[in-house]
């Protein structure tokens, strides 16, 4: 199959690269052409500049020029082409409703070249990007009032985790494509030839309103499941004395229904996905007269989640944030990206700036250079205070406390360094719970403040039992 794949965003540049592994010819279009050519080298570190997914720079390395070829002139490859997936950024807007402006924009100057091409063969136009309820209809509006012919429309919405984008493209847990017309189902079963009989994947097929809906419901009741272990696990944890939080959630799912994915509890999640989604389909649901009271609570207690360590050091450490330096560790959403969208970091931020910090010493072994750009001073001036490091070990020389605000892996097993670059008192927050062996940073005078744990000041002989609620975890889950 011919395909281009409109946008090389994360979504887009995965999807390219996998369709590519199975023999299509594939087109990845995008009007950047700095990013283009960077996509064209096939380098690793040209690639990861714009999008960083394990395995993603190998993919395209090893289909390049061969099934795989990008380009920023849409006439010269639409000729022929079977389907366009469409994965544009649709941003949200202050009232949390969806902004279009981008997508509405690529799309007519799509529609415009996709009017004037001289093969009229069937030519689907296939949704990826998370988008309103109803928006097939209105890309079908579009396509009609531009001339185009012989087209079809459909609903095909992305489930990837970033962070293994490349694994779940490989092997997806399910592939949900929402047409209206058998000729387009047939068009979307060639492309996926290798899902429609698997006898582990679901191949679903339905309406495009109904593919949709399964995007927007999928991710709020993901994020509802992390505010729930946020907003109640985590905090029967904090609230009484000697309830071990690990043991707590091992319960819990240790019953074959209840899912351990999101049950680790953190300072929130992030990405591009969760927030922007659950706003939106608030926005949706108010439209239509429908009740959205436990949606927003579940967005509520995530943003809060965000933050709320910091309330803890003050009212129950006692800790003075004025005047004071603090490593931040972890800036992007999560691990093994360097995606800032919607990053609890930057609430942790921009809540240290507002009280008072003398300085903000942050690393991050993926995402330093996004985050200049997302606290960018010409943005803030307050950004000014950030300085960026190499290592976590540079990050926190010097500092009177650190904020763990990602759940990177070399964060875990921090206490040996926090002991050997800074001496007490100093408080360590811990929002994603990296830190086993706090115990002896207890011992040897450290403060310790973790999600899903009273706080702990230094350790004496008397406090060590009331204080066992606390214990970390061996391991800790995806959140985003």
């Amino acid at each position: 199959m011919k395909i281009i794949v409109a946008g090389t965003g994360y979504v887009g540049l995965v999807h390219a690269a996998v369709c590519s592994e199975y023999g299509h010819e594939v087109y990845a279009y995008d009007n950047d052409r700095k990013k283009m050519d960077a996509f064209a080298t096939g380098e690793t570190t040209a690639i990861e500049k714009y999008v960083n997914e394990p395995g993603l720079s190998t993919v395209i390395r090893e289909t390049i020029d061969k099934y795989l070829f990008f380009s920023t002139d849409l006439a010269p490859i639409i000729e022929g082409a079977d389907a366009i997936f469409l994965c544009l950024p649709t941003p949200p807007n202050l009232n949390g409703s969806t902004n279009l402006t981008i997508y509405d924009a690529a799309l007519r100057h799509i529609a415009g070249i996709a009017a004037k091409r001289q093969n009229k063969r069937r030519l689907v136009f296939v949704n990826k990007s998370t988008v309103p309820i109803g928006t097939a209809r209105h890309l079908e509006t579009i396509l009609a009032e531009h001339g185009v012919e012989n087209f079809g429309v459909c609903s095909n919405p992305e489930f990837l985790a970033e962070g293994s984008a490349v694994a779940d493209a490989r092997k997806p847990d399910r592939v949900v494509v929402g047409c209206d017309h058998e000729e387009d189902f047939k068009i979307l079963r060639r492309i996926y030839s290798q899902f429609t009989n698997h006898v582990r994947i679901k191949y679903i097929e339905t309406t495009p309103e109904t593919a949709e809906s399964i995007k927007y419901v999928a991710n709020t009741m993901l994020l509802t499941y992390i505010s729930f272990w946020n907003g109640v696990g985590a905090k029967i944890g904090e609230g009484f004395p000697n309830v071990r939080i690990d043991d707590l959630r091992a319960g819990v799912t240790a019953d074959a229904r209840i899912s351990t994915w999101g049950s680790f509890v953190s300072n929130g999640a992030g990405g591009s996905c969760f927030g922007k989604d659950i706003s939106s389909l608030i926005y949706q649901l108010r439209r239509v007269n429908v009740s959205t009271k436990m949606l927003e609570a579940s967005y509520e207690v995530n943003e809060y989640q965000k933050v709320y360590l910091i309330d803890r050091a003050v009212n129950e450490a006692g800790f003075q944030f004025n005047n004071k330096t603090v490593a931040v560790l972890g800036l992007a959403f999560k691990k093994r990206t360097n995606d800032m969208r919607d990053a609890s970091s930057i609430k942790v931020v921009e809540s240290l700036l507002g009280r008072g910090v003398a300085r903000i010493r942050a690393y991050d072994p993926l995402a330093n250079e996004a985050a200049m750009d997302t606290f960018d001073p010409a943005k803030n001036i307050l950004f000014e205070k950030i300085d960026y490091f190499d290592t976590a070990r540079e990050a926190i020389q010097g500092t009177d406390a650190l904020f763990v605000s990602s759940d990177c892996e070399e964060f875990r097993g921090l206490s040996r360094t926090v002991e050997e670059m800074v001496a007490p008192p100093y408080l360590v927050i811990d929002g994603r719970r990296m830190i086993p062996d706090f115990e002896e940073l207890r011992k040897n005078g450290f403060s310790y403040l973790a999600v899903g744990a009273r706080y702990m000041g230094p350790q004496v002989p008397s406090d060590a039992a009331v204080n066992g609620a606390a214990s970390a975890p061996a391991e800790t889950g995806q959140t985003t």
